[in-house]
């Protein structure tokens, strides 16, 4: 998708009446009954990755101020999109690898596939720079890079739009050579880019909507032909030393990509490179699941509409918030999806491409933001869907387990009145504890209300007409493990008693190399409070058993002396709240090996 729309606008105007027609209003229940739902800790479906956004073609530059917004309100649409307490929470930013001659890092062929290239890096990377270092302050630790077409020297029209196909890959033969290894050099040098930037990145795909000719940046390749490429960039990632996943193939229409599954499923080198299946709902929606993904993840993308600017909940377009948040219900409970995408989060543009419509120093927000914002601020990454089930007629119901063990169901009620319902909550651990309404409708956006108690693992609530309603669920019972009394030392000793060994920490700390490569990796490292007291300012040190250092850090402020690590809060993530979590991240170099330490020290108290 770009900012040149004229054929697909077309294409999609036509579509959209025929397979998405007007939001459907059920039959309300009578008010005298309450319906009952429950939710089956025991019954579990997919895992999810998260929920996105993109800033490609310039978006990001404009969230920058290059259309005037001002810092102020920069921070203030970065909340918006990223923050997981007053925004939506978004935990995945997909960025587009530029392939026009003014953005890209390879302006100009080397002459021929395996003639030495002349990269370019700018630093700015059409605005995404910035942006992706603006996320990872968020704790968004999964950015990724998706190209829309190779340079055009690479391809059979010689040209980076309009189509065309990578040289060397089946039925595609070009007087140049083939270019399949030079693409794929390509991408993984746009990746140690972003490394070189402190930004790791997690995700990479090469190919968008290979079923569409666009007159902006566009490739096409057919299902061999994808699966073909795949087998040159495998191994091409895996030889430089990058755990950057590939994601594939980003068709326009949804069901296309059942297509690519069975090709590259079919091919057993192929799929052993695949991380992650993908397509966008433009020309079909994301609501059926592919079949035979194996235990790969699927992710729907793109998506949006082209209308004239709309904030509305409810007047029954394909803009509305009230759409959207039918089809997220729809793309996590039919499709199963692990992830769902919107397409720009904030652009200049007010056709509805964004959640956020930028106009010079302001800026106004759709309901589709808010409707994101009640399934993606309250189900993190990591999260599994759990079954959930109500006799409730027109109500839409889902919920998720989150790794810290809160629960987050979320009711869409399309009827016409408010539904009261009686929600069980078997299996899941909780008898007692508290339901957290956050309600968005035509007067609210995921505006939090009176918590509810829960008992018995049961709690009674009443979800308005036309409104979603995410329930954030917390057991009373999701408590530390008790620390044994310290026996006090006898006061007759004549001597100085030592000091009582201090209690285990209430802290978690996870480590991880995100990516490694000949002599350099990049790390994150997550704090988690298991405690039930909000930490205030926090700082963690480690050993390192190798030669590791550390040479740029993110989410902190770090000192190093020979192998001691010393890490402290930032500004903006000094607070860790009960059942809350930070995320460090930063870029190192090693010589000899890179094993991860062996224990921590936070606040001045072991972590186990």
């Amino acid at each position: 998708m770009c900012k040149k729309q004229k054929t697909r606008l077309l294409l999609l105007l036509t579509v959209a009446l025929l397979i998405v027609g007007v939001s459907v209003i059920e039959p309300s229940r009578t008010a005298s009954a309450a319906a009952l739902a429950t939710i089956n800790g025991a019954k579990k479906y997919q895992t999810i990755d998260g929920f996105g956004i993109s800033e490609a073609f310039g978006a990001a530059s404009d969230m920058h101020g290059a259309s005037g917004l001002s810092p102020a309100n920069q921070q203030k649409v970065l909340d918006l999109l990223f923050s997981p307490t007053t925004g939506a929470g978004l935990s995945i930013l997909r960025n587009i690898i530029p392939s026009d001659t003014y953005h890209t890092i390879l302006p100009t062929s080397p002459g021929s596939p395996t003639a030495p290239p002349t990269y370019k890096w700018d630093g700015n990377d059409w605005g995404q720079v910035w942006l992706s270092q603006q996320a990872l302050q968020y704790g968004v630790n999964q950015i990724y890079a998706d190209a829309w077409s190779a340079p055009g020297f690479m391809k059979t029209n010689n040209n980076e739009s309009n189509g065309g196909t990578l040289c060397g890959v089946p039925n595609a033969t070009c007087a140049s050579g083939d270019w399949r290894q030079a693409y794929a050099n390509y991408l993984v040098r746009y990746i140690q880019y972003y490394q070189s930037e402190g930004i790791p990145l997690s995700h990479v795909g090469f190919v968008n909507e290979p079923d569409f000719t666009a007159s902006y940046s566009s490739m096409t390749m057919s299902p061999e032909q994808t699966t073909n490429f795949i087998k040159v960039l495998g191994p091409t990632l895996s030889n430089a030393g990058l755990k950057t996943k590939i994601v594939c193939c980003e068709p326009m229409s949804w069901n296309t990509e059942q297509s690519h599954v069975n090709a590259i499923m079919n091919d057993q080198a192929a799929s052993s490179y695949v991380s992650i299946f993908s397509g966008h709902g433009y020309a079909s929606p994301a609501s059926t699941a592919l079949q035979n993904t194996g235990n790969k993840h699927v992710w729907e993308t793109e998506w949006s509409t082209f209308n004239n600017w709309d904030t509305a909940w409810d007047n029954g377009t394909e803009s509305s918030g009230f759409t959207w948040a039918q089809r997220i219900h729809t793309g996590l409970t039919n499709a199963n999806l692990n992830a769902f995408f919107f397409w720009w989060g904030a652009a200049t543009k007010n056709d509805n491409e964004s959640l956020i419509l930028l106009n010079g120093d302001s800026y106004s927000i759709s309901s589709r933001l808010w409707a994101f914002a009640n399934y993606s601020r309250f189900i993190r990454p990591g999260a599994t869907r759990l079954d959930a089930t109500s006799d409730a007629a027109g109500l839409n119901l889902s919920a998720f387990l989150n790794t810290d063990g809160t629960i987050a169901v979320v009711a869409l009620n399309t009827a016409t009145s408010a539904t009261s319902v009686s929600f069980s909550l078997p299996n899941t651990n909780i008898s007692n504890g508290t339901a957290t309404p956050y309600l968005t409708n035509g007067n609210n956006g995921t505006a939090q209300q009176t918590a509810i108690p829960i008992s018995n693992g049961s709690f009674s609530a009443t979800v308005p007409a036309r409104s979603l309603v995410t329930y954030q669920i917390k057991g009373s019972s999701q408590q530390p493990t008790p620390t044994p009394s310290i026996t006090p030392t006898p006061s007759q000793t004549p001597t100085v008693t030592p000091s009582p060994t201090a209690p285990p920490s209430p802290v978690q700390v996870s480590y991880q190399v995100v990516n490694q490569w000949p002599g350099g990796f990049t790390a994150s490292i997550q704090i988690t409070n298991n405690g039930t007291s909000t930490i205030q300012n926090w700082k963690l040190q480690f050993t390192f058993p190798g030669s590791q250092k550390i040479t740029n850090l993110w989410n902190g402020q770090v000192t190093q002396s020979g192998n001691q690590v010393t890490i402290t809060n930032a500004s903006y993530n000094a607070t860790i709240a009960p059942g809350s979590s930070v995320t460090i991240g930063f870029n190192g170099t090693w010589t000899t090996d890179n094993p991860a330490p062996n224990s921590f020290i936070f606040n001045g108290i072991p972590v186990s």
